[in-house]
C-alpha cells in the first residue's frame, strides 16, 4: 500500500496531538457536566475529527442508524481500535470492553470517561455485573456496541461470538443490529496493516495509520433484529453469521 511523505507524517502527527489534548480537556471539563445530547454531540465530533487527523475515510452502506436509534445493541467484528471511533462518527454509543483497553496510552482514559462499561474476562462472575449494568443502559435508552469475538483479528475471517452480554438485550427487549467492518484496500482486499491484532502494540498501530496514505474503514450496518423469544445463543450465530456473510467470509463454527 502505498505510504505517505515524512513531511506529511509529521503534520498528522501535529494534528493528532492537537486533537487528543482537545479530547482530553472536554473529557475532563465538559463530558462530566454536560447532558446526555450535549455529550453526544461532543463524542460524534471529536471522533470525526480523529479520523479526519489519521486522514482515514469513513464509508457506510446498510440500515444506517439515526439520531432517533436508542435501546439498540450493536454487534460487530473487531479489527483495531478505529473500529470505536468509526462506530461513533455515525452514531454515539457507549462500548462495553475489556478491562486492558483501560491501559491503552491516551484512548484508555478517553474511553473511561466517555461511560465504557468494562469487562474483566479473567473472572467469569464478571459478566452477570456488566449484563446487568449494560441492561440499565438500554433501559435508559443508550446505545451500546460490543464485539462479541472477544478480541481482535486481522479481518481475514470472523471469530464465534461469545453471547453472555447479548443477554442484555433479551432482558430489555431491544434491538440487536450487526455491524461489518471492513477496511479495504484500492482492489477490494483486507488491509492487514490496519488490524490492532496479535503483539502490535497501540503505537504500533498508530503509526501504521500514519503511514497509510488513505485508509478506508467500512460499516455495513444489518436489517435490526428483535431479541424477543430469541435465545443469546440464537442472536450470536445470527449475528455472526450475517457479519460474516457480508464480508464474504464462512463464518467459524461455534463451540
Amino acid at each position: 500500500m502505498p505510504t505517505t511523505s515524512l513531511l506529511i507524517r509529521g503534520w498528522r502527527i501535529t494534528r493528532t496531538v492537537i486533537h487528543i489534548l482537545i479530547g482530553i480537556t472536554l473529557a475532563a471539563l465538559a463530558l462530566p457536566v454536560c447532558g446526555r445530547r450535549i455529550r453526544r454531540v461532543l463524542m460524534q465530533w471529536w471522533c470525526r475529527r480523529l479520523l479526519h487527523c489519521f486522514n482515514i475515510t469513513l464509508t457506510t452502506s446498510g440500515a444506517l442508524p439515526d439520531k432517533n436509534t436508542h435501546r439498540a445493541l450493536f454487534v460487530g467484528n473487531h479489527i483495531s481500535w478505529v473500529d470505536i471511533h468509526a462506530i461513533n462518527s455515525v452514531l454515539p454509543v457507549r462500548f462495553v470492553a475489556k478491562m486492558e483497553v483501560k491501559d491503552w496510552p491516551v484512548f484508555g482514559y478517553l474511553v473511561r470517561k466517555s461511560g465504557t462499561i468494562f469487562i474483566n474476562r479473567g473472572r467469569q462472575r464478571d459478566a452477570a455485573r456488566v449484563i446487568q449494568v449494560a441492561s440499565d443502559a438500554l433501559t435508559q435508552g443508550d446505545n451500546l456496541c460490543v464485539f462479541p469475538e472477544g478480541t481482535t483479528t486481522e479481518g481475514l475471517g470472523v471469530l464465534p461470538f461469545k453471547s453472555s452480554l447479548i443477554q442484555a438485550a433479551i432482558d430489555t427487549h431491544a434491538t440487536v443490529i450487526p455491524v461489518a467492518i471492513r477496511y479495504p484496500l484500492p482492489d477490494g482486499s483486507p488491509n492487514l496493516a490496519a488490524a490492532y491484532a496479535g503483539d502490535t502494540t497501540m503505537a504500533e498501530s498508530m503509526q501504521a495509520f500514519l503511514n497509510m496514505r488513505k485508509p478506508t474503514v467500512h460499516l455495513h450496518f444489518c436489517q435490526p433484529i428483535s431479541a424477543s423469544n430469541m435465545t443469546r445463543q440464537s442472536l450470536a450465530e445470527q449475528a455472526q453469521a450475517e457479519i460474516a456473510s457480508l464480508l464474504a467470509m464462512p463464518p467459524r463454527p461455534h463451540g
